[in-house]
């Protein structure tokens, strides 16, 4: 964060009356819009690619997860021009226009009857939608997933810089913005799944859409109103230039014999001076190969050194940062393959269940997921309120377990998600058997669908753990001058996470196919398949990927770095101390 460079002689790249609580609501009111839209889209999606454009379940499912991974992969191009160029303020707002044309685009395909095939007629074989018309929703998509990209990565990152670490006062607001910052976004989301879901299935598509896309728009002009207060930093270059030139500049020097003391390593600060505001990394023993990059040769020029040559140890920790962050950040995909399933085949399993709560009124298959979301607002209430001040007794960190503890604990629950998920399908096919509705698979089964509510609301609980836990892991741990590519991570292993939903969805219908037509995961009758095995293979893979988990965080070395504080000399922090041990 920004650190008093005084010192230095250097000018502070803001003024420190600009900040603080007042900018959360303009920053949030981004975020929050930018969430209706998505969520009130993707929520029912499948629905949408089924009903209104008559695509094959698994062909809409895919589609579905490719939107999401795409819209999770954007946010690396959003940080690099954020980080590099723009900054994160312009960045959030050019993203946000973009977003803005791509949910107009989606609204006009959903109001005129051109754009889709004609609706189903009686039993009749669905006219599936023609290229062109597809090729306007994919268009639609694409914009939105570009838009997506500017505002994710930096919507956090912007809002965490709006707080002084150096100040004791905002010090522990840090990590409690990471909280409340995913509390906020799942309001947003509860209203989607709920309020707009409703809308879309009881009144038009038209409508579904249109409120989202109107509330974007009020949503750039409250973040543009927001300006005169905002805490904005100056790019810091390019980071991956920076990352780059490390490896060349050690490659480079491969053959030299490395320094027996690493105080003999180049430094200089007036030239990491920007990249530095919060602290010098300091060297670790770890990846010697890299430190090559930091020794002085009689070429080199001390003052003004080819970086494609010679490189500050800073400068070498910060690649050595990213590296040891890599099998932290690999962790987080399985959980979110797990989770992709709940807007693809359990919303399939509630279609086809009694959704009745009252003779008058029943739950749109795409509103449960309210109850991951519910029980992930309150799982966030809890912990904030309740379980930090407990466990702070005995671990005397002010955020009461580590990051890399509180991911755990999601990775384990997610694991009990997906079983359960494989359990309750027994249950429902044993209850379509027994009325004799295998073969009719438009019929409600006389289920209740609150019988999901277990699996939804397991899969909520362990995103308020680990989603949150892993965001505030690529945030503190990533160098300062990364941060906005820190937090664009987080979203790109959401979006492995859902390609490998369609990779391994692909690879189980292709495999699993019968030579009667049957298959684990049906086209059209799901009441036929085996998607409780479907369930349980991705249970045995969160079981492996959590010893691998527990093994990479056992091993993982935390950044060591000397802060600048604020009225005092700087003060060198012990190796391996986490944000939480800061605060």
């Amino acid at each position: 964060m920004i650190k008093n460079m005084e010192e230095k002689g250097s000018k502070s790249h803001v003024k420190r009356q600009k900040g603080g609580m007042i900018t959360m609501p303009f920053i949030f009111s981004n975020e929050v819009c930018e969430k209706l839209a998505v969520v009130g889209f993707n929520t029912n999606m499948i629905s949408y690619l089924t009903t209104q454009l008559h695509m094959p379940l698994t062909k809409a499912a895919n589609t579905l997860t490719n939107f999401g991974g795409t819209g999770s992969l954007t946010p690396l191009i959003g940080a690099f021009v954020a980080d590099a160029y723009a900054g994160r303020f312009w960045t959030i707002t050019i993203a946000s226009i973009i977003y803005q044309i791509g949910m107009i685009c989606l609204t006009i395909s959903a109001i005129l009857p051109q754009l889709r095939p004609p609706p189903c007629e009686g039993e009749q074989v669905c006219q599936e939608a023609n290229k062109g018309q597809v090729a306007i929703l994919y268009v639609s998509l694409l914009l939105a997933a570009i838009g997506s990209g500017g505002i994710r990565p930096c919507v956090v990152a912007f809002g965490a810089d709006q707080f002084d670490e150096t100040d004791p006062k905002q010090a522990t607001k840090t990590w409690k913005y990471f909280n409340w910052y995913y509390f906020v976004m799942g309001a947003a989301i509860l209203v989607a799944v709920t309020v707009l879901v409703y809308i879309q299935d009881n009144i038009g598509w038209g409508w579904g859409l249109g409120i989202p896309t109107f509330a974007m728009l009020l949503s750039i002009i409250a973040f543009l109103f927001g300006y005169p207060l905002y805490r904005n930093l100056d790019p810091a270059g390019s980071p991956f230039t920076r990352l780059l030139q490390v490896c060349v500049a050690a490659f480079r020097k491969r053959k030299l014999t490395m320094v027996t003391d690493p105080k003999l390593l180049y430094e200089n600060e007036e030239l990491d001076a920007a990249i530095s505001l919060g602290g010098k990394l300091l060297h670790t023993k770890h990846m010697k190969f890299l430190d090559k990059a930091a020794i002085v040769t009689e070429g080199d020029d001390l003052k003004s050194p080819n970086l494609w040559r010679l490189n500050t140890v800073h400068r070498v920790e910060e690649l050595k940062s990213v590296i040891r962050m890599g099998p932290i950040w690999a962790s987080g995909i399985l959980l979110i393959t797990a989770y992709a399933q709940q807007s693809t085949f359990s919303l399939q399993q509630a279609k086809s269940m009694d959704r009745h709560v009252t003779k008058s009124f029943q739950i749109p298959a795409g509103s449960m997921s309210v109850f991951t979301i519910v029980s992930m607002l309150s799982t966030i209430a809890l912990y904030d309120r309740l379980l930090i001040p407990f466990t702070r007794k005995f671990t005397g960190l002010d955020r009461g377990i580590t990051f890399l503890h509180r991911m755990g604990i999601g990775f384990v629950i997610s694991v009990f998600a997906t079983l359960v998920a494989g359990l309750v399908e027994v249950k429902r096919k044993q209850a379509a058997a027994a009325h004799g509705l295998v073969d009719k698979p438009h019929t409600i089964i006389p289920i209740s669908v609150f019988w999901l509510v277990p699996q939804y609301s397991l899969h909520g609980i362990a995103e308020a753990f680990m989603s949150i836990g892993h965001l505030e892991f690529f945030y503190d741990q990533a160098p300062e001058s990364m941060r906005s590519t820190a937090t664009a991570l987080f979203w790109t292993a959401i979006s492995v996470g859902n390609y490998f939903s369609t990779f391994l969805v692909t690879l189980v219908h292709k495999f699993s196919a019968g030579p009667n037509g049957s298959n684990w995961l049906p086209d059209n009758n799901l009441n036929k398949g085996k998607l409780e095995y479907f369930y349980w293979l991705i249970t045995l893979l969160q079981v492996a990927n959590l010893i691998y988990y527990i093994f990479c965080a056992k091993m993982y070395t935390f950044k060591p770095i000397q802060v600048h504080n604020k009225g005092s000399d700087s003060s060198e922090e012990e190796e391996g101390v986490e944000l939480g041990n800061k605060v």
